[in-house]
């Protein structure tokens, strides 16, 4: 059975020049990616990279590359990262991690973000299969809870909890996350509405960000630009 995910990440390959500083998300995708450019090690010796995730920071410090913390990154030539999924203008929903708002950054600070992975994550339009996750200061719970309630009566709501302790999951800025389910699709510019509310961070939504999406599937490896 074909790899897709590793078609997706060869075909990403060929777009990173030797001396760029490269950013990169999370998943197995783009574990691919960084294993491809530690096979070149012409290209990896030259190249700095940047990520937001703590599993992908330790991969890349396995693989002895150069590391910069996001924090000090001022540009960014390519940010790659996978998503849960992403509609026919490439506007992209990342719910798993609770890391978007450091990924959006670093998707912002970039000459060009381009999502990378399976051809599965592709949909003309966002659906209500995940969830829009926000990060939401604690200050501000019971604020939003109140103003989703108002608003997007239909939605469920759950706040993500820790597995491995009592308690809330923490994201690392000290915040909430909260899980935002849809009973019925919504309009991105309803969705993007929700960062407005006071004390919500961010969101899960990448509006407007990637230029590009590289998927492989069945029919090959294909790379879309916003329609």
């Amino acid at each position: 059975m074909a790899d897709y995910k590793m078609e997706a990440a060869k075909a990403a390959l060929q777009l990173i020049k030797p001396g760029q500083t490269i950013g990169v998300g999370a998943g197995s995708t783009i574990a691919n990616l960084l294993g491809l450019i530690a096979a070149d090690k012409d290209l990896a010796a030259s190249l700095t990279f940047a990520t937001s995730s703590f599993k992908t920071a330790a991969l890349i410090m396995e693989y002895d590359f150069r590391l910069v913390g996001s924090e000090h990154v001022k540009h960014i030539d390519i940010y790659f990262d996978g998503c849960d999924q992403f509609d026919a203008q490439l506007n992209a929903l990342k719910c798993g991690g609770g890391i978007h708002t450091s990924e959006k950054i670093m998707a912002s600070l970039a000459d060009e973000f381009i999502l990378i992975g399976d051809d599965s994550k592709a949909v003309e339009k966002l659906d209500i299969t995940y969830p829009l996750v926000l990060e939401v200061l604690p200050t501000a719970l019971q604020l939003v809870n109140q103003w989703l309630l108002k608003h997007i009566p239909t939605a469920k709501t759950t706040m993500r909890m820790s597995t491995q302790k009592d308690g809330a999951v923490i994201t690392e800025n000290g915040n909430y996350l909260l899980d935002v389910y849809f009973t019925e699709p919504m309009e991105i510019a309803e969705m993007d509405a929700v960062k407005m509310v006071p004390g919500v961070v961010e969101h899960s939504l990448f509006v407007d960000l990637a230029g590009r999406a590289i998927i492989a599937g069945e029919s090959g490896v294909r790379i879309l630009t916003p329609r």
